[in-house]
């Protein structure tokens, strides 16, 4: 994917586009920014670069950008060429010790790395993060309740549920204006790890840091109604009210639970949008299209 030939736009024009962004700009100057990077977004080089501008470039003009990544495909690929087969309950990875390890091995090191030095290339300074540093995410075992028999609990191993996390850290780096990438791995009492559901990790984040925004990259265009619309704008009260008709299912749930949660807790917007579009998150941020649907808190 080639980057957009713009050299026929006038001189005009361009000043015209760039001058669309300062409203934005000082609405949103020295807000916090939470973005959960993945699909597409993470995978295709383009798209990698063009994120990666974004985020520098929201950091430039004054905005706080936290990036939180997931990796569900590159930990599947490792445990195939490790020959392990990945089990699965109610859609969730069972993580025993020697899964753990692989999984910490590949979020912290191979894929947080990457953003790493993807976002300093673009000319940022990111700083990559677990939530053991800093103390930052506290967690215990996730406990898993059969979908049919509540009475039955499955063991899913070191998969996190969220205790408390203590963002010093995080603001710490960003007074210092550097761009911190987190990896969504938690600690328990013990010290052991746990792997975390980075969506669940993104819009908790938000949620403390007191984010301005949480913007969500996904493989799809945005939450869509029944005939396959996309819905551009929603409060809390109509997700809830497409939850409950069953327009809301599948694999975007979760998603759209860690959404609801964030925006109920006082994250004034979430944005689910396409990580597909090139400079997607830029165009969501600074400028009056829309390429997903932004969830209000009221």
């Amino acid at each position: 994917m080639q980057a957009p030939d713009i050299a026929h736009i006038q001189p005009r024009e361009k000043a015209e586009i760039l001058s669309q962004a300062l409203p934005y700009i000082q609405r949103f100057h020295g807000k916090t920014i939470v973005v959960k990077y993945g699909g597409n977004a993470m995978t295709d080089p383009a798209l990698q670069q063009d994120f990666a501008e974004d985020v520098v470039l929201l950091k430039l003009v004054g905005l706080n950008p936290v990036v939180v990544h997931g990796g569900g495909p590159q930990i599947e690929n490792a445990l195939k060429r490790l020959g392990k087969q990945g089990t699965f309950i109610q859609g969730m990875r069972v993580t025993d010790a020697e899964t753990m390890g692989i999984v910490e091995w590949v979020l912290a090191g191979e894929v947080q790395q990457e953003i790493v030095g993807l976002i300093n290339k673009a000319g940022g300074k990111a700083v990559g993060l677990t939530g053991k540093d800093g103390a930052m995410i506290r967690a215990r075992k996730l406990k898993m309740v059969d979908n049919k028999d509540p009475s039955i609990e499955h063991d899913v191993g070191q998969v996190g549920d969220i205790e408390s996390i203590d963002p010093s850290v995080v603001k710490a780096l960003q007074d210092d204006a550097f761009i911190p990438v987190i990896s969504p791995l938690g600690f328990g009492k013990e010290n052991e790890s746990y792997n975390i559901n980075a969506d669940v990790v993104a819009g908790k984040l938000a949620e403390v840091l007191k984010a301005e925004k949480l913007v969500m990259l996904t493989n799809t265009p945005g939450v869509l109604d029944k005939e396959g619309k996309l819905l551009t704008d929603l409060s809390a009260r109509q997700i809830d009210a497409m939850f409950e008709d069953g327009t809301l299912s599948g694999g975007m749930l979760p998603k759209i639970a860690s959404a609801l949660d964030a925006a109920r807790a006082g994250v004034r917007a979430v944005h689910i949008i396409d990580g597909r579009v090139p400079h997607a998150l830029l165009l969501e941020v600074l400028s009056d299209q829309a390429y997903g649907t932004m969830i209000r808190s009221k």
